[in-house]
């Protein structure tokens, strides 16, 4: 049995296998990765912003859009919402950790690890240009002989990997480790979002694992799948990228649905309308995002038959999705809504999400689709998807869990000024990519003539980039605030619904000392509030002593798993394995290190006491 013991220090962190700590190692690296993104959209920007400029050349245009795309899905937006599962997943659902709190570990090294070697082609002077899809043939040796796809597509299997890793564990936690009493349907719908979501990424990631291989073949061994000389097919890529890809756009998308899910009853003080309607929606929109990927494709000559289907299927997903927007607005409908930074978030996301929906079903058609496709009109509509959706989302999560998370409350004040910069800045940056589209503005276009019309709304666009980086620097600024002077937060500082709220700010590393169990949905909401018995009339009374989790007089007899150093060792020989490939001399050698270093950690890793 492990004992409890204080663990301070960087090794502590290294070695941690607590889901608290890793939730934070995960929002950290994200954070940092967002900072990378968010440069090289701020360069991008600038050389759009007037006719001609010269301040990017076209190869170092198409590096940034590669790598800005890649950063902010695979590096920013996934990790940021792994951090999220991490910490409150096992808190939600009454749970003392997760299923696999070493392979949790790994997933997190093996996650940073891949972040940095796809990073690492901006210092071997390698950049990836192919898009952050990576169309055949641009992948081929024959339009990209050096290294930089390479860089791409071992950055992309390593961090995969990692989401592949936390999404089966994740899953286990879910199913197996509620508190008593806890049914599905009784479950937070953040953590049916979690669900379905680890569904979607288990099912779909191991197709672009597969399609990455291909590629890697292709280049490696001239197997030729996507090469129509031989009897391959450039169109099979885009099938198989888009099988994933597609699925991808819910699987950033459902946990902020989740999220927005949790933060609207608290502010409403009101429970969500239409609880299962809502879980069924939830479970509607995984099961149809795998039918619509082709609508990404209709330019290339499908038919007529897959058309119609394909037309029918995006039309159809509309559905469970206009009705969580109409239960968002049912739940704040008559409620006592608090206008708090992460209400004003959560609700952004409502309304940023339905324009984003909205340009999306425009897509649907495929006459309407032919004429925008690769505009700019299609970067508006998925930047209000994965931004004014996900991204506002995910903030408003920040601001409501910020103090769960670290103990200290974020500045309201700093916060609705983030708020409101970000407001401006996404719209003015995005919405106007509406009006180029239509005017027939290519997107990955690094320049474009003073003749051609887009001059003032290029000009409106990248200032509100910048005003949009002035939010982040607020947001910066706040977090640093919170940690230096930030007041200490109380247990439960927005009057919460669920289990997490019934412990400290920050939660003890063993979570609950006692069990909890449930009885219904916002079961921690019914224990702080009673009837007023008297009056018959429905309304509730505050429980002048709820019950909140109670302190342990001695941690130590509490089952805690130990720190291990053996997941960041193993998670070090995989990388080594996959930088093989960049070493055409020592490549061997490379790899026979990392797979003597995998071999050494798992041999560890099997003999330590967990």
């Amino acid at each position: 049995m492990a004992t409890y013991l204080p663990k301070t220090g960087v090794i502590s962190w290294l070695t941690t296998v607590d889901h608290k700590r890793i939730g934070i190692l995960y929002a950290a690296s994200a954070f940092f990765f967002l900072a990378f993104g968010g440069i090289e959209a701020l360069l991008m920007r600038t050389q759009l912003l007037l006719p001609n400029m010269t301040f990017l050349s076209a190869e170092v245009y198409n590096g940034l859009v590669t790598m800005h795309g890649t950063t902010m899905i695979f590096l920013f937006l996934m990790p940021l919402i792994a951090a999220f599962f991490n910490f409150l997943i096992p808190l939600m659902i009454g749970a003392a950790d997760v299923a696999y709190p070493r392979m949790n570990a790994l997933s997190f090294w093996v996650f940073l690890f891949g972040g940095l070697l796809l990073n690492y082609s901006f210092i071997a002077g390698q950049v990836p240009q192919v898009g952050w899809f990576a169309y055949a043939n641009l992948t081929s040796k024959v339009f990209t002989p050096d290294h930089s796809v390479d860089f791409w597509i071992l950055g992309i299997q390593v961090v995969g990997l990692a989401s592949l890793i936390s999404s089966i564990n994740f899953f286990v936690t879910i199913v197996n480790m509620r508190c008593k009493g806890m049914s599905l349907l009784k479950m937070p719908i953040f953590i049916w979002a979690s669900l379905v979501t680890q569904i979607l990424l288990f099912l779909s990631l191991p197709v672009i694992t597969v399609a990455l291989i291909m590629i890697a073949t292709d280049r490696t061994f001239g197997t030729g799948f996507f090469d129509p000389g031989v009897g391959g097919s450039v169109v099979m890529w885009q099938h198989l990228f888009w099988i994933f890809g597609h699925p991808e756009v819910y699987i950033l998308i459902l946990p902020a649905m989740g999220m927005v899910s949790e933060i609207i009853p608290v502010f409403s003080r009101k429970p969500l309308f239409g609880y299962p309607v809502m879980v069924y929606s939830v479970s509607a929109i995984g099961f149809l995002g795998f039918a619509v990927w082709a609508h990404h494709m209709f330019t290339t000559g499908l038919g007529a038959w897959a058309t119609a289907f394909f037309s029918f299927a995006t039309m159809l997903i509309a559905v469970p999705t206009g009705v969580k927007i109409f239960n968002w607005i049912g739940t704040m409908w008559g409620g006592q809504i608090r206008f708090t930074t992460a209400n004003l978030f959560a609700i952004s996301f409502v309304c940023m999400f339905t324009i984003g929906g909205l340009s999306g079903i425009m897509h649907a058609s495929p006459p309407i689709d032919y004429h925008q496709h690769d505009t700019y009109f299609v970067v508006a509509h998925f930047h209000y998807v994965l931004y004014g959706g996900a991204v506002m989302g995910i903030f408003g999560g920040v601001y409501y869990w910020f103090p769960k998370f670290f103990g200290r409350m974020l500045s309201e004040c700093l916060g609705k000024w983030q708020f409101w910069l970000y407001m401006i800045g996404f719209n003015m940056t995005f919405f106007p990519m509406h009006f180029l589209g239509l005017q027939g503005m290519p997107r990955r276009n690094f320049t474009y003539a003073p003749d051609q019309g887009w001059e003032l709304w290029n000009v409106v666009s990248s200032l509100g980039a910048y005003i949009t980086a002035m939010g982040g620097l607020v947001f910066l600024v706040n977090v640093i605030y919170a940690f230096w002077k930030g007041k200490r937060a109380p247990a439960d500082p927005w009057d919460g619904r669920t289990l997490e709220w019934s412990l400290t700010s920050p939660p003890p590393e063993y979570n609950f000392a006692v069990a909890p169990e449930v009885s219904q949905v916002d079961d921690w909401w019914y224990k702080k509030y009673k009837p007023v018995s008297s009056s018959g009339s429905g309304q509730l009374e505050k429980v002048e002593d709820p019950p909140y989790q109670p302190d342990v007089e001695d941690p130590s007899s509490i089952h805690l798993p130990n720190q291990s150093f053996w997941p960041i060792v193993l998670a070090m020989g995989i990388t080594v394995i996959a930088s093989a490939f960049f070493f055409p001399v020592s490549g061997l050698y490379v790899a026979g290190t990392g797979i003597l270093i995998t071999l050494i950690a798992s041999y560890g890793w099997s003999y330590e006491t967990p």
